[in-house]
């Protein structure tokens, strides 16, 4: 695997470099947003990036932004400071898919990289007792972790497709905030429930003809999140 790792300071830049090198993966690293930018039009088979926040230049919520538009596939988790609640929700909004706050020991991070790569890695067959979904007019297609709808491709984030499967999976059942963090992000995710959220409201965006009024993807006020299989305007 092949980790873009971009952290202006040089000790913190050592210190996560060398604990990802010792699991084997690659790792390209960049000093500022600029340069990260640059590395990953020449790396175009990075899988994931890790982006500190406070940058010079442009920071690196802007990066996110412009690596989720060009790269939708790509692994993105932000490094946050652990006082600032905005900077994680902001980080979801650029289009990461995950968080870590500073300072962090090295398992925490090297957990959460390995669980989103886990998320980019193709469903084997064997695993799943078929490679499509169909919720009309949305298809899930395990293996290419691709999402259709009405047989137009909807670029998802690895996050937003774990969500999507699982709410799939479990179509009309309601789906406890807890459950989805579990689910989506492990056992023992440290953060709260604000990015199931976030990333929520990102995938209404894509999937719903009418964001403000959704008829697939329905909250449970209180409790969580449940996929509508037969919306009402699509049962005829």
């Amino acid at each position: 695997m092949k980790v873009l790792l971009l952290e202006d300071e040089k000790s913190i830049r050592d210190f996560v470099r060398i604990n990802l090198k010792r699991e084997g993966w690659e790792v390209i690293e960049a000093a500022t947003g600029e340069e990260a930018l640059e590395i990953a039009d020449a790396n175009t088979d990075i899988e994931i990036a890790i982006l500190d926040v406070m940058l010079p230049g442009i920071d690196g919520f802007e990066v996110c932004g412009h690596l989720r538009k060009k790269y939708p596939r790509l692994g993105i988790i932000m490094l946050t400071a652990k006082s600032q609640e905005l900077d994680k929700v902001m980080g979801l909004e650029f289009g990461a898919d995950d968080y870590v706050s500073k300072p962090f020991s090295p398992a925490e991070l090297l957990a959460r990289v390995k669980a989103l790569h886990r998320r980019l890695a193709p469903v084997p067959a064997a695993v799943e007792d078929k490679n499509v979904i169909d919720i009309a007019p949305f298809t899930l297609l395990l293996d290419e972790r691709k999402l259709t709808k009405k047989d137009q491709e909807i670029v998802l984030t690895p996050k937003e497709f774990a969500i999507i499967k699982l709410l799939a999976e479990n179509a009309n059942k309601a789906i406890s905030r807890d459950e989805i963090l579990t689910n989506v992000w492990g056992q023992f995710f440290v953060g709260d429930l604000k990015i199931v959220d976030v990333n929520m409201r990102r995938i209404r965006q894509k999937i719903e003809d009418d964001p403000a009024h959704p008829t697939f993807l329905e909250t449970v006020w209180g409790y969580g999140y449940l996929w509508r299989k037969d919306a009402p305007h699509e049962r005829n």
